[in-house]
């Protein structure tokens, strides 16, 4: 993908008349991530529709909204899904719900049965997060850190991306040594 930042800059000036600012900043990190991306842009926006559907789906149905804590990530059509949920019944309609989203094609399923985590936790978790990221995007001779998505819940890490194997190993050994990191799970799509 060619990047014209003329054209870009152009497309931004009536965001920027009306003061969205955040929508500009939203567009330009977003414009920055697809070009290092390794997922083309339709798998990649794919991806942020598979998110929002979740989520949308989750809010209007008031039961898993006012009980459960609930991440969905995506990542090039493959899904996880991490937080807390009260029952085993609540769990599985979570699943359903984004499994019936057909393009989704795969689900990596790590809710636990537990009450919601607390404020601090999710902090926690927060901060780990940035930890490894910022740790992957500051690894000299490493350009992978902006492809590899960071999720964390409870300590445990979350590896997601397109990478080769070299470059799993790589990432993998960069999120072990960050602080707070209590397992590291890869979930990559090898490209090798």
């Amino acid at each position: 993908m060619i990047f014209n930042k003329q054209l870009f800059l152009i497309s931004l000036l009536p965001l920027l008349l009306t003061g969205c600012a955040a929508a500009v900043i939203g567009a330009a990190g977003t414009t920055a991530s697809v070009a290092h991306d390794r997922r083309t842009t339709g798998t990649f926006i794919e991806d942020q529709a598979i998110e929002l559907k979740a989520v949308k789906s989750f809010f209007s149905d008031k039961e898993i909204y006012d009980s459960s804590h609930i991440n969905v990530t995506s990542y090039n059509t493959v899904v996880l899904i991490t937080g807390e949920t009260p029952s085993e019944d609540m769990r599985q309609r979570i699943v359903n719900i984004v499994r019936n989203n057909q393009k989704v094609t795969h689900i990596y399923d790590e809710l636990t049965i537990a009450a919601p985590s607390s404020w601090t936790s999710r902090s926690s978790d927060t901060l780990i997060t940035a930890k490894v990221k910022t740790r992957l995007l500051t690894l000299k001779d490493f350009d992978g850190g902006i492809r590899v998505k960071v999720v964390t819940e409870k300590g445990v890490v979350y590896l997601m991306g397109l990478l080769t194997r070299a470059e799993s190993d790589f990432a993998t050994g960069a999120a072990q040594k960050s602080g707070g990191v209590q397992k590291v799970v890869k979930l990559f799509q090898y490209i090798d």
